[in-house]
């Protein structure tokens, strides 16, 4: 086998290689997209199996689905934990990627899961429905501050029949009523898209069992079910909820020693998609729960209500995860939790 040691940069990438038969070991540099493409079909031309290793990076969709075409062996490895075996402070192209070949070669290379394609791609139109809607919710509020400069302050119904008569009829200065038409036309072109996008995420939900049954929890809808199970994948990669919380970024940062412990803001690490839809979603039981409304105001009370808000939402994921470890439904009688080992207990549902 040849073991490739890559440091992936967008324009080109270092490499270090050994041939695990012969010894022969190398380094080179190839550019985008042209030399890497002519040096690994070269590889597999020879016939010989290859595995590569890599940081986590973005783009680089290109470098895997040709990978993938060669039937070559791609390991993906977490960046901070190969950041973190280093033992050189030096750090070079040259120097990243011997140390990737190194850890591939003593089998302690921190590889990670990687999503498949089908995935990757259904996740492309989560996002782009969600940038879509932050788009228009821009445009809305453009449109807001233009009647609240004429004296119109109708909130929602301004998109209504007759809010949008009375915002049209404004007489404005030319640059200004020119905004306001455009902003309108912008408006009436991604009202259709957000609805064929939404459509499009509800069938999807139909093929997906899990998704329809993270669907049943309050506040919960097809958006937020799919992209809980696109993103987190398998239950299987986490132990506990608060490992899913740590993943989702819903954990506060920690800077603590000896008797002194110090609690910041939350880390915000994972995805932010599946973080501002969690925190909206957790608000709905937050209403017409009673529990859920109990802690929320408490919360509120002792903090604030944002930090309230997204310790709901943090609630809510780990709850989702549970529903979805356990194969249940929601219903207000059950208490999700590992609660492994102890009597009366059925898969962590009391």
């Amino acid at each position: 086998m040849t073991i490739i040691g890559c440091d992936y940069h967008p324009g080109f990438q270092q490499i270090a290689f050994v041939d695990t038969e012969t010894g022969d070991y190398g380094e080179q540099r190839l550019e985008h997209s042209e030399g890497a493409e002519k040096f690994y079909r070269d590889l597999a031309a020879q016939g010989k199996k290859v595995r590569v290793g890599m940081e986590a990076s973005g783009h680089a969709r290109w470098f895997e689905r040709l990978l993938a075409e060669l039937n070559f062996e791609l390991w993906i490895g977490d960046a901070t934990e190969i950041a973190r075996k280093r033992e050189r402070k030096q750090k070079t192209d040259r120097q990243d990627a011997q140390h990737i070949l190194q850890l591939l070669m003593e089998n302690r290379f921190p590889k990670i899961w990687v999503p498949s394609g089908e995935n990757r791609d259904l996740r492309q139109l989560l996002w782009h429905r969600h940038r879509m809607v932050q788009a228009r919710t821009r445009i809305m509020n453009q449109l807001q501050a233009v009647a609240l400069n004429e004296g119109l302050r109708c909130k929602k119904k301004l998109w209504r029949e007759k809010g949008r008569q009375q915002l049209e009829a404004f007489r404005l200065a030319p640059w200004a009523s020119r905004r306001r038409e455009d902003l309108l036309q912008l408006l009436d072109r991604l009202n259709p898209t957000i609805s064929d996008l939404t459509q499009a995420i509800e069938q999807e939900v139909e093929k997906c069992p899990e998704a329809q049954r993270l669907r049943t929890h309050p506040g919960v809808g097809a958006l937020t079910a799919l992209a809980f199970v696109l993103i987190i994948g398998r239950t299987e990669r986490f132990q506990c909820g608060k490992q899913i919380a740590a993943y989702l970024g819903l954990v506060p940062l920690e800077d603590s020693s000896g008797n002194r412990r110090r609690l910041g803001h939350i880390t915000k690490q994972g995805s932010s998609m599946l973080r501002f839809l969690l925190v909206e979603a957790a608000q709905a039981p937050a209403r017409i729960h009673p529990d859920w409304r109990r802690r929320y105001i408490h919360l509120a009370m002792r903090r604030h209500k944002s930090i309230a808000k997204v310790a709901m939402g943090r609630r809510l994921a780990i709850r989702l995860y549970w529903m979805w470890r356990n194969g249940c439904e929601y219903s207000p009688s059950l208490e999700f939790g590992s609660y492994a080992g102890q009597l009366g207990i059925v898969h962590g549902v009391r």
